[in-house]
């Protein structure tokens, strides 16, 4: 049975991370916050400005950790971690499939059929809950037109066509997702479209840090299996680019953060005062927001569903890696395809 390893999210500006016997300990202002031991630990993940100890960090790499470093808004800044792992044939497999065009096209076609089918039931489920007649004919339309886009995905001649189509689906998407908001946070909570690096409003400043974490799981999920987390499918290679991990997430996010956004936004877990607009528009979580939006994720991540091509019960938090599995026996040739996970 595979477990899920905690990951520790240190988040209090000045924090200093370090280690006491087999155990990490957590200092604030020296004196200690927290004493967690090693062993229940995954990997640590520290945002903003966060001192880690030498000794820490090679621990860490020993025993196979990852030390990931975000600025504080949750961009990516660094990754540490010990010797490459995993099998070297698998690796030399991945990376001669993806010079296949045939091959890495039904890849990638795959992985966002999973992202529009899984965005089209986020809507269905918005339409299925919602009490206002003009909410529910939007989110159904928005549906039906997803619907349309997975037909032509699949007769996509090339990537550019195929990303051409994923654009224009995730454009219609995020157009419908604010009307999945309760009435009374919509004011609050308006949305644009998906805005990026800075996020522009308060429910993107939300799935930016969500996604974040997420890129780190999926990230995390493709090295443990052995595959080159740099070298993608449907995302172009880039230096320091991580684009498999991005073809991994596209799938999950509507499942693993969509859904836990509009959660928390619709419970009012977080209101408009958890924010903090910047000069020039940007709008970021302050800090206790971003520890209950991390806490949220952990306990998303500790729920259960019915895997549809296992047919058994398996953690939320465990679907990067079960797919990450999927995707290296296609690429070895064990099974016909990636099939996607589709949320049912």
């Amino acid at each position: 049975m595979q477990q899920i390893l905690n990951t520790l999210y240190v988040m209090t500006p000045n924090a200093y991370v370090h280690l006491e016997n087999d155990t990490l300990r957590v200092d604030v202002e020296h004196e200690k916050r927290i004493q967690v031991p090693l062993h229940h630990l995954g990997s640590v993940v520290c945002f903003g400005n966060i001192m880690v100890s030498p000794a820490l960090m090679h621990r860490l790499a020993d025993d196979g950790k990852s030390l990931v470093l975000l600025d504080g808004n949750g961009r990516f800044k660094a990754r540490v971690e010990g010797p490459v792992s995993g099998n070297i044939l698998l690796r030399r497999a991945h990376h001669a499939r993806a010079g296949e065009p045939v091959f890495a096209l039904e890849i990638a076609k795959a992985c966002v059929a999973g992202k529009v089918r899984n965005c089209r039931q986020v809507l269905l489920r918005g339409a299925r809950e919602s009490a206002e007649p003009a909410a529910r004919e939007a989110l159904s339309a928005a549906a039906e037109e997803l619907g349309q886009s997975l037909q032509r995905l699949e007769r996509a001649p090339d990537l550019d066509a195929l990303r051409g189509f994923e654009g224009d689906a995730a454009k219609r998407y995020f157009e419908c997702l604010p009307v999945i908001v309760r009435a009374d946070q919509r004011g609050a909570f308006a949305m644009s479209g998906r805005t990026r690096r800075p996020p522009l409003d308060r429910f993107n400043a939300v799935l930016s840090f969500l996604y974040s974490m997420l890129m780190n799981d999926c990230r995390s999920a493709a090295e443990s299996v052995g595959l080159d987390p740099q070298l993608g499918f449907l995302h172009a290679v880039r230096p320091g680019r991580a684009a498999l991990a991005l073809d991994l997430m596209e799938e999950f996010r509507p499942v693993l953060t969509d859904r836990l956004a509009l959660t928390l936004v619709n419970r009012k877990q977080v209101v408009p005062e958890d924010f903090i607009v910047r000069p020039g528009g940007a709008v970021t979580l302050e800090e206790g927001a971003r520890k209950l939006v991390v806490s949220a994720y952990q306990e998303r991540k500790q729920e259960t569903l019915t895997h549809p091509l296992l047919e058994s019960n398996v953690a939320i938090g465990l679907l990067p890696m079960l797919q990450a599995r999927f995707l290296a026996r296609a690429i070895r040739g064990e099974i016909e395809g990636y099939v996607p996970f589709l949320m049912r």
